[in-house]
């Protein structure tokens, strides 16, 4: 069976698309992001699914594409915020090396914007409703980690050798081969 190198999990806007590019990169792997998976199965995007369908529609999506995923990728898979709600995925999880990006709420929020590409943001409250999703998910995301790493006050490139560090992977240095 396949394993991921590395799966990243946290909350919107804990930087894991932009820092599981990178760290695929450092790591010589393949990236693949579960929401894309999900997009690509459904034919829809994440808002569309969610509008049409669906919360509960979506995680079982999410669900079914994230427990395909663990078994099929050997890269770093970057799982949606809202993966780890699943018990089923937390029980898969716990037979990989999960990094949890961890964010504060003024992070967080700064850097989602409170886009309305985020479904589980929309809405009358999107502060209200990021602290809610941070109270009810830091447990989960500290359930299923291997390491965690805070993403605040750090670029992307300084989250990649924070997650190389606590995953005791030596970081290439630059213009070595």
């Amino acid at each position: 069976m396949t394993s991921p190198r590395a799966v990243l999990v946290g909350p919107p806007g804990s930087g894991k698309s932009t820092v599981g590019p990178l760290l695929a990169e450092r790591l010589g792997v393949d990236f693949r992001d579960a929401d894309a998976d999900i997009e690509a199965a459904a034919g829809r995007s994440i808002p569309e699914i969610f509008t049409s369908d669906g919360e509960p529609a979506f995680r079982e999506l999410e669900k079914r594409a994230v427990a395909d995923g663990l078994g099929r990728y050997d890269g770093v898979y970057s799982l949606g915020g809202g993966a780890i709600l699943a018990e089923e995925t937390r029980a898969l999880l716990a037979e990989h090396t999960v990094v949890f990006l961890s964010v504060s709420m003024p992070a967080g929020m700064q850097r989602t914007g409170m886009s309305t590409a985020r479904p589980v943001l929309a809405g009358v409250n999107p502060r209200a409703t990021y602290k809610q999703l941070l109270e009810a998910r830091l447990p989960l995301y500290r359930s299923v980690a291997t390491a965690e790493v805070d993403t605040d006050e750090r670029r992307p490139d300084e989250v990649v050798d924070a997650v190389l560090a606590a995953l005791g992977e030596k970081a290439p240095v630059e213009g070595s081969s």
